[in-house]
């Protein structure tokens, strides 16, 4: 908690600075722009400096980057705003007014905020429809102590300024699905966001941990997936990607992973990947146990610009690879201008000729890494934000 602490700390200072830039007359809106934008990073820079956020919640859309690339598909004129006013769960008959309603009944462009700070207990997990928007920002929204969040064959999907903890496994039983049809769900592991054949998700500005199993899986075919500005800590198994060793239709899968804080209390899987390809650019690692990257069956990772700050004590091997009986040794692990403390090491790809796996991003998709000198910068806002009652996020 010292690091976000010092967050806090440093978040006073930043505001300050903002409120006097504001309130400077002398200053060009230019001038103004530059300062307030300070230290953000590219996504922050999008939408954060307009004080005006709140008349403009789907301006949020247009800001990602990676694979997931801008979410447009999630506005537009048709685009249905819905705010959730009833903490309460109804799994199988939900009300106007709860989350499950908006995620899950309506269907179409559905934008969801919250009209105050809620505790939501999910009585199972909530399966979200496709071009949904969850959006947390001005209030304190906590998912908590039950069933957590499902992205089930569904695509378009935002997930933003929740903190998500202390999910439990569940028991198979009936629970109404992403197209407002009741449906059984089978056993649940207890994750606080899985995703199983979903595409086009970005899970941005949230805050997880303490979950039974882990904290982000992208299972069984997902792809196109941004995760971005979030804050994971306090958890074992913390991000999966590839569902198991037998699952070879992972391979096509591709996800983003940038300006993430991993810790403290981390120990594996930040993240753990199988047959895909990851982009893992520009985040903060605060130490681990086993280890921070992990994969098996052929796996490809670009590590670009994040900063390793390996535990006093124990491993300070960043990696760990899975050896197969069938595929042997063959993976393809890069390190690309990355900064190692404490002691941190990074074993890479040998005999490769030098080639790096490239993210191969579209226009849509890019987005220039910064220098590993600057994650702590970056990564400072990691995690569901504290927006102010009058205008700054």
């Amino acid at each position: 908690m010292a690091s976000h602490n010092t967050n806090s700390i440093l978040w006073r200072f930043f505001l300050a600075i903002v409120i006097a830039t504001i309130f400077t007359p002398n200053l060009s809106s230019a001038k103004k722009s530059k300062i307030i934008g300070l230290k953000m990073n590219v996504i922050d820079r999008c939408w954060r400096p307009n004080p005006e956020w709140r008349r403009h919640r789907s301006q949020l859309a247009t800001c990602s980057v990676g694979y997931a690339s801008k979410m447009k598909n999630n506005i537009g004129d048709d685009l249905i705003h819905y705010k959730v006013t009833d903490p309460s769960d109804d799994p199988i008959n939900p009300r106007p007014g709860t989350l499950r309603y908006g995620a899950s009944v309506i269907q179409g462009k559905v934008w969801i905020k919250f009209q105050r700070d809620m505790k939501i207990r999910l009585e199972k997990p909530l399966l979200i429809s496709s071009f949904t928007t969850i959006d947390g920002r001005g209030v304190n929204v906590n998912i908590a102590d039950n069933a957590c969040l499902m992205i089930y064959k569904t695509t378009n999907i935002i997930i933003h300024g929740i903190r998500i903890h202390h999910c439990k496994a569940q028991a198979p039983g009936m629970v109404m699905g992403p197209n407002g049809k009741v449906m059984p769900l089978g056993q649940v592991d207890g994750d606080a966001i899985r995703l199983i054949t979903a595409s086009k998700i970005w899970i941005d500005h949230n805050t997880l941990y303490d979950c039974e199993d882990g904290l982000l899986d992208v299972t069984r075919g997902s792809t196109n997936v941004t995760v971005s500005n979030n804050w994971f800590r306090d958890q074992d198994k913390v991000m999966l990607l590839g569902h198991d060793d037998g699952y070879v239709r992972d391979q096509n899968m591709k996800v983003t992973v940038v300006y993430n804080h991993f810790g403290p209390n981390c120990n594996q899987r930040m993240p753990r990947i199988r047959y895909g390809y990851a982009h893992v650019a520009n985040n903060l690692y605060q130490g681990w146990l086993q280890y921070a990257i992990g994969g098996s069956m052929e796996p490809s990772l670009k590590s670009e610009a994040n900063l390793f700050i390996a535990p006093t004590a124990g491993n300070k091997e960043v990696t760990w690879r899975k050896a197969s009986h069938t595929n042997g040794d063959r993976w393809e692990f890069h390190s690309v201008g990355d900064v190692f403390e404490n002691g941190a090491s990074f074993t890479e790809t040998k005999g490769n000729g030098g080639r790096v796996c490239k993210p191969n991003y579209n226009g849509e998709q890019d987005f220039e890494v910064s220098d590993a000198k600057s994650v702590k910068s970056l990564t400072m806002w990691s995690g569901a934000l504290r927006c102010s009652k009058t205008s700054m996020c």
